[in-house]
């Protein structure tokens, strides 16, 4: 059994499992700021948001019913009372999360909606009430995390009208139109490529550069997180979405250099060592890291000669606000080649239109011939026959991924036999080293457990949660006596 050393810090253990983490009330710059201020506004987002609905419903009936003596029209008491009943349930989770300061607040367990993984929720919550651990505050943090959200999904799943609603869409796409600027400047940047194709090809010290740039978009792309952005409003995150186009254009290359001086060798060995390889890429924010994601995958099989698959990962349902489901998956092309989606403010004038439209155009190709592959999609791995989602419902399951083989052995199995799978965010990170806040000296390698050495990875992410390994106790100490918030400010 796997057991990380226990230094100046307190973990503790799922049951019956190698599991490890920090309570919440040892995390002030993360944990302790997500359950006293981000989780009860981002619940109170979804009351308001689910008031609002209904609100225009009850509206648009009422004239159609004043417009039309077809009592078809009339409102749907079912819809209301689906609609009342979730927003009960909204109710009585914020009441709880408010209860926090007295440290009173029993986890519920979810309702047996028949969805995704309620079962096994349930079950880690019975063994937790054995031992006094079904609090928010005492739980293991990141089943306490990942419980949430699937309890929020309990509230929706268990209804007939508001089943497959998500929560967190119209906040997901407005921040996503609010990113068009940066949006039409990569896809001219990606169109400027097209006239250096068969160099980046040919010259490895010219495709290794432009892969590193690539890289760093990519990591850039993730310093947008709208679970951690509460505050923000949509004309607000569309600055910092688009400041962070610009960002990884003008600033990525230099702000990372220490990380990519790390890892550029190991970066150059995996291109070496993969020529028309498949590669399986993890998704982790909807819109416009999506979008980032999508570029990087464009470029590895269009611009290189090293992979000839990309296979994206969405979440089942609605995960830490901003993470990607297949029908945010499907509804990114038909945003990006609509002309009435982006604000027109930002509508840009000359050929990036054009640019945008031949590469997302590129990419539905892909998606024709099995070149870009959505995991929900998959009907067979090693000769099984197997269902997708049932495959990747582990990315929305409590456990680090250093339980990844015992409980998902098929999943880790078809990792194993990948030639390159990228992690994206936060919260990947700190389930690849068991959320365990080591002292940042220690290797990555040794942070990633029982999953070290199974199969290629490079996981990219901004920090934002206290968890972090790799970095030198020096720079570490350097920027602590800064009093600059380095863990957590994505920066």
């Amino acid at each position: 059994m796997f057991k990380p050393p226990v230094r100046s810090f307190l973990v503790s253990t799922f049951p019956l499992r190698r599991s490890y983490d920090v309570h919440a009330q040892l995390l002030t710059d993360d944990s302790y700021e997500t359950v006293f201020r981000r989780w009860p506004i981002i619940i109170t987002n979804i009351i308001d948001h689910v008031h609002r609905l209904m609100h225009d419903m009850t509206m648009e009936s009422q004239q159609l019913a004043g417009a039309s003596s077809d009592p078809s029209t009339e409102s749907n008491p079912d819809i209301h009372a689906d609609s009342d009943a979730t927003l009960s349930h909204a109710k009585m989770l914020e009441d709880k999360v408010k209860e926090l300061q007295e440290g009173k607040d029993i986890i519920v367990r979810s309702a047996e909606d028949g969805d995704v993984d309620v079962d096994l929720y349930n079950v880690e919550l019975a063994e937790l009430e054995k031992t006094g651990q079904n609090l928010w505050f005492t739980a293991p943090w990141l089943f306490a995390e990942c419980y949430l959200y699937r309890l929020i999904r309990s509230y929706f799943s268990e209804t007939r009208y508001w089943r497959n609603f998500d929560p967190f869409f119209t906040q997901k796409e407005q921040t996503f139109k609010n990113s068009a600027t940066a949006i039409f400047q990569i896809a001219t940047m990606m169109h400027k490529l097209e006239r250096d194709k068969d160099l980046i090809r040919s010259n490895q010290n010219t495709l290794f550069v432009v892969f590193q740039e690539m890289v760093q978009m990519c990591l850039w792309g993730n310093a947008t997180d709208l679970s951690l952005l509460t505050n923000l409003t949509a004309g607000r995150n569309g600055g910092s979405s688009d400041g962070g186009g610009t960002r990884l254009m003008k600033i990525g290359r230099n702000s990372s250099s220490e990380m990519m001086k790390m890892q550029s060798g190991n970066i150059s060995k995996i291109l070496e060592d993969r020529r028309g390889a498949a590669i399986l890429f993890w998704i982790m924010v909807a819109g416009f890291e999506l979008f980032t994601d999508l570029v990087f995958a464009d470029f590895l099989v269009t611009y290189t000669p090293y992979f000839s698959k990309v296979v994206f990962h969405p979440k089942l349902f609605p995960w830490f606000v901003s993470d990607v489901t297949p029908t945010d998956f499907e509804s990114t092309f038909t945003s990006l080649l609509s002309p009435m989606f982006f604000p027109p403010p930002l509508f840009p004038r000359g050929d990036s239109v054009a640019h945008l439209e031949q590469m997302v155009t590129r990419w539905k190709s892909y998606i024709e011939q099995g070149i870009f592959v959505l995991s929900t999609d998959i009907k067979e791995v090693k000769n099984q026959k197997i269902e997708g989602q049932a495959l990747v419902k582990f990315w929305t399951e409590p456990w680090p991924y250093w339980n990844m083989n015992e409980r998902a052995s098929l999943l880790w199995q078809w990792l194993h036999e990948s030639d390159l799978v990228i992690f994206k965010g936060d919260l990947n990170y700190r389930k690849l080293t068991g959320d365990v806040k080591w002292p940042v000296s220690t290797s990555f390698s040794e942070a990633l457990g029982p999953l070290a050495g199974s199969f290629p990875l490079l996981s990219l992410r901004t920090n934002k949660a206290d968890v972090a390994v790799g970095i030198p106790q020096g720079v570490a100490d350097e920027l602590d006596d800064k009093g600059e918030k380095w863990r957590v400010s994505g920066k």
